[in-house]
């Protein structure tokens, strides 16, 4: 493989980061990379699933709109994930159905871990 196709495989996924950043989707925290698109920070959380949603990354086909509170302050905005950049102390509060569906596994319960028995050790005799 040559020519354009080979230059597009080296174009990296996320812009350069140094760090993580704390944001809120729907009252659980996580840890994404700073400098990235919001709809990138989802890809980083959830790389098996973003990738394969109907987004356009271009702002035309709108299934990627959130509502969002920005850091300090509390007036709730609609915005679109593939142009609003996520930064420290962003929460999200409301996905759209198709971002919803992407994310799910970040809403499923974790499993629990295993409950110890109450069993007395058994004593060798």
């Amino acid at each position: 493989m040559g020519g354009v196709e080979q230059d597009r495989l080296e174009v990296p996924l996320f812009r350069p980061y140094e760090k993580l950043v704390s944001i809120q989707i729907r009252g659980r925290k996580f840890s994404v990379p700073e400098n990235q698109i919001l709809l990138r920070a989802f890809q980083y959380l959830c790389p098996d699933t973003i990738p394969y949603g109907r987004y356009c990354w271009n702002e035309e086909c709108q299934y990627c709109r959130v509502s969002v509170k920005r850091p300090g302050g509390e007036k709730l905005t609609q915005a679109l994930s593939c142009k609003l950049m996520a930064e420290e102390g962003l929460e999200v509060l409301e996905l759209s159905a198709e971002l919803t569906w992407n994310l799910l596994r970040l809403f499923r319960p974790t499993p629990q871990e295993p409950t110890p028995t109450n069993e007395a050790p058994s004593s060798a005799p």
